[in-house]
């Protein structure tokens, strides 16, 4: 059984001792620290297992509307959930890495059973940053999946070519930030331009990743896929919906970054008020900080 500073151990190490030396070893050290943040939250409560994992300054989509920023707020709604007090259980089934080795993404199936209760099967998904402390999830989501077994074979990783020294310059650390905001706003205009479904498909790398609706038994893979069921029921251009971005966190490499938001119909509520947004992240990459930005997880 993993103790809170076991645990913290346990995210801050590699499986190998130093600094993961290419992009394989970096993906399975960050693969471990989700394993070891599993590992403890099978032995404590829901709220208590994923907060031990999650950055102060973490952000979660939730209800009602809302971009739940900051650990105490962030707990504040876990444990207002009814499956607080459960025992959660989870696998990652696709890691990534920067080429700066210090941002990643995770995402796998979980179950959590409440005192008593009968399990509830999960997805997640969790962006990571890695500082001094080690790997913590600055971004995190979950939503439902069907009853039944769901295939728990690893997907080969997105990883870069090689790995590079981080950069610390502010002007660049902007500029990769700024860029990620763009591909956001232009990622929205195109869906007004050409319609949901075939904005989805044009912006989506080929092996992207869609957590899907509650009656998806596992994620949507690939941008056509994807495209197909955004698309699905919307009507023709323009899209009904716009986003844009609140937050954003870039690597120092440029190539993997995270987008929070929110999605906001153009129909306005049936008192002429504009209709609440619904909160989103996606994450992005791109070959190199001169590439186009595609969405790679959502």
């Amino acid at each position: 059984m993993l103790s809170v500073p076991a645990l913290i151990a346990a995210l801050a190490m590699s499986p190998q001792a130093g600094t993961p030396a290419t992009p394989p070893a970096a993906v399975e050290a960050l693969l471990a620290a989700d394993r070891a943040a599993a590992a403890h939250a099978a032995t404590t409560t829901l709220v208590d297992g994923l907060t031990a994992m999650f950055a102060p300054d973490v952000i979660v989509p939730g209800p009602p509307s809302r971009l739940y920023r900051g650990l105490a707020e962030v707990t504040a709604f876990l444990r207002s959930a009814p499956d607080a007090d459960g025992r959660a259980t989870w696998a990652p089934i696709r890691g990534a890495v920067s080429a700066d080795g210090q941002h990643g993404f995770t995402f796998g199936f979980m179950t959590v059973t409440p005192p008593g209760g009968v399990a509830t099967p999960l997805k997640y998904m969790a962006y990571w940053v890695k500082g001094a402390p080690g790997w913590r999830v600055a971004g995190y989501k979950r939503a439902r999946r069907p009853e039944g077994e769901a295939s728990t074979a690893m997907m080969a990783p997105h990883l870069p070519a090689a790995l590079v020294a981080p950069r610390t310059d502010a002007a660049w650390l902007e500029r990769q930030r700024a860029s990620l905001v763009a591909a956001e706003r232009a990622f929205s205009d195109e869906a007004q331009r050409v319609g949901l479904g075939p904005a989805f498909t044009t912006f989506g790398a080929p092996t992207a990743v869609n957590m899907g609706g509650p009656s998806n038994p596992s994620y949507v893979v690939g941008n056509a896929a994807i495209g197909t069921l955004v698309g699905a029921g919307a009507p023709a251009p323009p899209s009904p919906v716009e986003w844009s971005t609140d937050v954003a966190l870039v690597a120092s490499s440029g190539d993997l970054g995270i987008s929070f938001g929110f999605i906001r119909p153009h129909a306005k509520a049936a008192d002429g008020s504009a209709q609440p947004g619904a909160p989103f992240f996606t994450i992005w990459a791109r070959s190199g900080p001169d590439a186009p930005w595609r969405y790679v997880a959502e």
